[in-house]
Parts: C-alpha cells; structure tokens; sequence
C-alpha cells in the first residue's frame, strides 16, 4: 500500500550531517523528514576527531557540553620501540582565548557524538525513521517526489527540498548521474572497535612505525573500548572476529599479553580522495560524505560535514520562508572550496604520518576557515585591519548593560542574523530575524575589557553584520548602512511592518476621499492607491508566513495524531487562511484599482 505526504525537506542520512541538518531546520520550525535504511543508528567510532570550529557550532546547536563529556582530549601517543616506549603528544595544547574559547580537538567516538545529536533532535520534538529507504525520486520546478520503502510499504513524501547526505556510496548522488572524481591513496587499512585486556587507557599506543607491520590501539574515551588501526594488504582477506584481530595483533607486535575479547564494529577499507562535481542539481543537494570523500588523517571528515549542514540549513529555511531563490546557490560556493582544501590537508597529513610525523598543529583546527570570495561577503575595500567579510567571526567576553557577564557567541546563538554597532549613535530600524546590539556607552552591551576591540579591530561608529552560521557578512560604517539594508532584504532580513493608526481625521500623507467616495485629484488617486499597494504587500507577506505556519502545523498534527479538537482547531486556521486569501484576491481586482491604473 502506497502512502503520501508531503513536508518542506527530505534529509536522506542520518549521519553527524543528516543529523546537524535536521537539529538546524527543527530550530527553525522548518518541517523536515530525516531517513535512513539502516535499520539502526550506526555504532562505530570511525569520524573521532572533534576539531574547535566544530566545537562552535555544537555550542550554538545546544550540545557541547554533552559531547565535551562524552569524550575528552586526545591522549599521548606511546610508539612501542626496541629501545622502549618514547611518548609524543599528538596535537598542540593551546589555552582558550577570549576570541577562539575552544583550542584543543576531541576524541570522541563518532557513534556517541550522533547519540548526543540525537538526544538533541528529540528535545526539538523529532526524529530519525530507521529501515526508510530512499528508492527513487522525481524533481520538477516546485519541488520534489520521493519514493520510500518503509517497513509498513512503499510511502510517496513530496517535499520543496531533498538533501543526499547518505554518505560515500549516495544513493542521491549516483540517481543525480553527479561525478565523484579523485583517485585512491595506496592504502588499505583495518578499523575495529574493541574491547581489549592488556593495554592501558592512558595513551594512544603504537607498534612498528615506519613498518607494514604497524598497527595501533587508541582508547574510546567515554566508552570501555579502543580502536584498532592498522595497513592491510590489497589482497589478503582478514578475520575481523575477536580471535583472528587477536592473533592478527600479537604477529604485528609479538605481545602474546593482549587479548581481544569482542568486537563491536569493524571494516576493512580503501583510503580515497574525492570531491564530487557538484553539489547541487537543481532542488536536490548533496552534503557530508556524499559530496567529498576524505583519508582518516587529520579529523578532517566528519568536521567538514557538520559545516556543510550547518552552512546549509540556514539558507533552506530562509528561502522557504520567502528569500530569494539565488541565496541557496552560495552554499556550493561557499562549501565546494572548503572541502577541495581540506582533501589537500588530509593528503599531506596521510604522507606525514607515514614517515612517522603524527604531529597536529592549527591546521587541523578549521578556525581559519571562511568564504571572503563568497557572494555573501560584503567587502569594504578601504579596510585593513580587524575582521573582513568571510571571516569566522570572533568570540569575546562582555557585559551587559545590567552588569552580568556574557559572551558574543551567547549573543549569537539561534538561528537569527546579529548586528553589533561599535560605539554608534543611531541604529536602524528593527527587523525580522535580526538581533541588534550597541556596545558603548548608551548600548545594551559594554566592551569591559576591551576584547571586542581586539578581537574586530572596530572604530567608533562602525557596524559588524554576522551571518546565522557565525561567519561575518560585512563591516561598515553608519554611512553605509543603506548598502546594508540593501544586502539584508536581498537575503531575505526584511524591515518589520509597522501598524498605521486608524484616523478619522483627514491626514497630510492620506487626502480624504470627495463626498461621492471618488478622489478628487488624479494626485490623490495615485497617492490612495500607493497607500492600498503598500498595505497589500504587506498583508500578502503577513499572509505567506501564516500559510507557511499553518501549513507546518497542520502536518505536525496530523504526523504525530493529536487530538480532534487539535485537528479542528487547525482546519479552522487553515479557512482563514483561505478566508484572507479570497479578501487579498478581492482588493486585487477591486474596480477602484482597476480605476486608477487608467490614470497612469
């Protein structure tokens, strides 16, 4: 039996970026449908690394903290030599910074950052679908047909939006005809989560560097369990049972102490370099590993997926919710390069470690990050120090006007845009989806010690727009904020109407009507029909997002089987909502209008 329903966006993949996709769209009270056909979570630890910048989106997400104490800071590495064991630290240890308040990566195994990613959608009210596959799709000018096996039958979803983040061998990507180019690196390898006696948790142990016969045992902070790592030959077949990896490890090392009691996931698997051709075909997307394929080394993958996702979702849900189209084609711009970087940085770090260099440094850290090439990046040519448009915008310790401390990445976190002014006079008029703050005297923010200042590079009178992912989008000057306004409605940031009075009385903006009903004037025509233009266009846009509104909440009630007066309550929205449209459509057409066009 067939089934049909519909929903904004289909996220194909429940990995870390199908994950940070559906957290970011349910915060937006953006209605998505999030699917895998693995009948289950997946329950490696493959994707360990937590690299700073990630650390900041998980922040605005709502889950550092819970990550943070699922794991902890990557061990020592302890290289087992015939001289003894020499222990080496891994990535550089650097203290937090007003501006940068995360230095040092994460181990954290990848099955338990999507648990945290998981418990978190589920306090937004949502939910994986396990055993859903994704069997076909048919895209049109409006959006999206997807067919989806599913354990009660096959169930037809149209949504405005699919995204393919399924992963290295995407389903989306290869029905899309989308190339993944690249080349494999030469290297076999094993990955295997074990649980192990005769090795201790207090570093990353190594046996026979510089060796084929090298192999390493990694501790699973958060778990009871290490990870075994070891090069493989192309052709040998590998018993991955707790006794072959036993008796694959003490022929490596010769340590006949160690035994391998179980394993709860391991594969064999070929490194690859590749970068898909393009991430976008028309209103189907491509993100995560289903659009860049990267070797373990560095932590790089995983990272560079939430950051596809985390780019990504922002964008869908303004364009749903009314900004232009062209804002969605930025993210290939804005992602494509990253990743095409970051395979670079993950190749030179896989040649590194094979001559023994296992050192991490900045690098890593994908803190340096930013789009300055993006369309979305405002430039001011006459600027040359602080921040530039494109660059990760900085975190710095404040004050409130009432005399608590916060932080501008606490003034950042939601879904909303931000707009500092730095010691200004006026600031402009509110709008939808924009956060304003003025540091200063007078501002509801002060720079106590300065790190504002520092962190920016800010003058006197001087504005800093931030985009919703935490990236700048410009820095201007009170002169320019027209240009600025201009940039926000372009991205869909629009002024908030503001409700005219009700006069009785005749007003200097609005000539009262002759006796007979009829304006006097060919001006006063024009000037009462620019007035009900306006007011319309204000009453379709207000009429847009209570559709949109409504519409979510008719599927969310009808999803999860609320009650009938629930239901009721909702079909009653949506004749108003037909109610209103019929008014709108009415003053469209009203014989008055159609007047005062003959006197143009």
């Amino acid at each position: 039996m067939t089934h049909t329903s519909d929903t904004d966006v289909i996220i194909c993949g429940t990995g870390a970026a199908g994950l940070t996709l559906a957290i970011d769209l349910a915060r937006r009270n953006v209605g998505f449908l999030l699917i895998d056909k693995a009948a289950q979570p997946f329950i490696g630890s493959r994707g360990k690394g937590i690299q700073p910048r990630s650390q900041e989106v998980f922040e605005d997400l709502g889950v550092i903290d819970r990550i943070v104490a699922s794991g902890g800071e990557y061990p020592v590495q302890r290289f087992h030599t015939a001289e003894g064991p020499i222990d080496k630290a891994v990535v550089e240890m650097s203290d937090p910074t007003p501006d940068e308040p995360y230095q040092i990566p994460l181990l954290v195994p990848q099955f338990l950052t999507e648990r945290r990613l998981r418990e978190r959608l589920t306090e937004l009210g949502h939910a994986p679908h396990y055993s859903h596959e994704l069997v076909g799709f048919d895209q049109d000018a409006d959006g999206v047909t997807a067919r989806i096996a599913t354990p009660d039958g096959e169930q037809t979803v149209r949504a405005s939006y699919l995204i393919g983040a399924d992963g290295g061998s995407s389903f989306v990507r290869k029905a899309l005809g989308i190339g993944f180019p690249g080349k494999t690196l030469g290297v076999r390898a094993i990955v295997a989560d074990v649980l192990v006696d005769g090795v201790s948790s207090d570093a990353w142990h190594r046996w026979g560097e510089d060796t084929a016969a090298q192999v390493s045992m990694c501790p699973l902070y958060g778990t009871d369990l290490f990870q075994l790592q070891a090069p493989i030959p192309f052709d040998v077949d590998i018993d991955l049972s707790a006794e072959g990896l036993t008796s694959f490890f003490r022929e490596r090392t010769g340590r006949n102490d160690v035994v391998i009691r179980s394993v709860s996931w391991a594969s064999a698997f070929e490194m690859n370099a590749r970068l898909a051709d393009t991430y976008r075909r028309e209103r189907v997307f491509l993100t995560g590993d289903a659009a860049h394929c990267h070797p373990p080394t560095g932590g790089q993958g995983l990272n560079t997926s939430v950051q596809d996702a985390y780019n990504l979702g922002w964008k869908l849900a303004a364009v749903l919710d009314g900004a232009p189209e062209s804002l969605l084609s930025t993210y290939e711009k804005e992602r494509r390069p990253i990743a095409e970087a970051v395979l670079g940085l993950s190749e030179r770090l896989l040649e590194a470690a094979k001559n023994r260099d296992t050192h991490r440094g900045r690098e890593v850290s994908q803190l340096d990050l930013g789009y300055p090439d993006s369309p979305l990046s405002m430039t001011s040519p006459d600027r040359g120090n602080g921040v530039l448009a494109g660059d990760r915008a900085p975190d710095a310790p404040v004050t409130g006007a009432g005399g608590l401390p916060t932080r501008l990445f606490s003034l950042f976190q939601g879904p909303h845009w931000t707009l500092l002014g730095y010691d200004v006079d006026d600031a402009p008029a509110p709008r939808s989806g924009l956060h304003l703050h003025v540091i200063g005297g007078g501002g509801d923010i002060l720079d106590t010690g300065g790190h504002v200042h520092s962190a920016y590079g800010l003058s006197s009178g001087q504005w800093v727009l931030v985009r919703p992912d935490g990236y700048v989008a410009a820095v201007v000057g009170t002169a320019d904020l027209g240009s600025l306004a201009t940039y926000l409605d372009a991205v869909g940031i629009r002024p908030v109407p503001v409700a005219q009075p009700h006069h009785t009385e005749t007003s200097a903006d609005m000539p009262a009507p002759s006796p007979s009903g009829a304006p006097r004037t060919r001006r006063e025509h024009r000037r009462i029909r620019s007035a009900a233009e306006q007011r319309l266009a204000t009453a379709q846009r207000e009429l847009h997002q209570l559709s949109r509104q409504v519409q979510r909440d008719l599927r969310s009630v009808r999803r999860q089987g609320e009650t009938t007066a629930i239901v009721a309550r909702s079909n009653f929205a949506e004749l108003a909502v037909q109610s209103i449209t019929r008014l709108a459509a009415n003053l469209r057409s009203d014989p008055g209008d159609r007047s005062g066009r003959s006197d143009q």
